[in-house]
């Protein structure tokens, strides 16, 4: 799965940065794209993609998102905050 396939405001995990060209991956590297790293796509645009990453959004092209690999969607935690803290 990648960027240009996934859901709308659904957040995915980077599994891979699968770039033909080393200049495509050093760049999404730059944006914070490398693997572990949760992105969740704004907007989907005819051949632009707006994503968030570390809480930046960027507009990448067809061939960006593409490169992009992800898992399957995060899990939300849905237990509330007191039964998250660890004693």
């Amino acid at each position: 799965m990648n960027i240009s396939n996934c859901e709308l405001n659904t957040e995915y995990l980077i599994t891979d940065v699968n770039a033909k060209e080393t200049d495509m991956k050093d760049f999404l590297f730059t944006l914070g794209c490398y693997p572990g790293e949760r992105v969740v796509l704004i907007s989907r645009l005819p051949s632009m993609y707006v994503v968030d990453i570390k809480n930046s959004r960027y507009s990448i092209d067809d061939d960006l998102a593409r490169a992009i690999r992800l898992a399957e969607p995060v899990q939300p935690d849905k237990r509330g905050i007191m039964e998250r803290v660890v004693v």
